[in-house]
């Protein structure tokens, strides 16, 4: 089981049809999978991915 790594939670808001109707909406956090150099499996955000990426270069 991968552990989560990230304290990332949905964001809410709602959608507005044309008439001006509000019904409740989720945004989701992207996860992935990631196996790091260890061997160990985490759950982090497609964003956080990118910046640890980024800052190991």
């Amino acid at each position: 089981m991968a552990k989560n790594v990230s304290n990332t939670t949905p964001l809410f808001g709602n959608r507005r049809s044309h008439s001006c109707k509000a019904t409740r909406h989720a945004q989701k956090p992207n996860y992935q999978k990631v196996t790091l150099e260890n061997g160990q499996t985490v759950r982090m955000t497609s964003r956080e991915l990118r910046t640890l990426k980024k800052n190991a270069a």
